[in-house]
């Protein structure tokens, strides 16, 4: 099984307030997503230059307002407010665009809770539905600790990939 952390974390900008991100075994989803991405990007970004083309991969999402995310144990369990449910698409945002606006380059994952486990699978861009399923997960993580990190999330000082967004990077 794999680990999870839930973080929040101010974002910079027009909008200050808490974001939700998500830590797996330790990385930031976010590097996940890069890592899916990358040589599907290859292709559309192929008159960038390296390091932009590796900069824009590396920054495609950020993490949920908390604000949006009413009620995130509800949303992480795979309940979400109606906002984020799409009734013949059983997928939810656990990343949203990084531009601030989630439904603009969502990553979405489906998940699934029983009585003992939680489990992310199927991720997925849907404005790049020729990519089909991204070779993420699935991550399967044991519900107690999930929970447990989900109603207590670790709270950061800055976004942990600050860095990358000519942020500085606080914990």
């Amino acid at each position: 099984m794999q680990h999870i952390e839930f973080l929040t974390y101010p974002v910079v900008g027009p909008r200050s307030e808490l974001l939700w991100g998500i830590r797996i075994d330790g990385r930031d989803l976010r590097m996940y997503a890069a890592d899916a991405t990358r040589p599907l990007w290859r292709r559309e970004l192929e008159d960038d230059g390296p390091q932009e083309r590796e900069r824009f991969v590396l920054t495609q999402h950020g993490g949920l307002y908390a604000s949006e995310i009413t009620d995130p144990v509800r949303h992480f369990l795979g309940d979400p407010a109606p906002e984020f449910a799409r009734p013949a698409d059983p997928a939810l945002p656990v990343l949203g665009c990084s531009c601030g606006i989630w439904g603009c380059w969502p990553l979405l994952t489906v998940i699934d809770a029983t009585p003992e486990t939680v489990t992310w699978s199927a991720f997925r861009q849907p404005f790049r539905e020729q990519w089909g399923e991204l070779p993420m997960g699935p991550y399967v993580f044991a519900r107690t600790a999930y929970e447990e990190s989900l109603t207590a999330p670790t709270r950061l000082a800055g976004d942990p990939l600050g860095h990358l967004y000519d942020q500085p990077v606080t914990e």
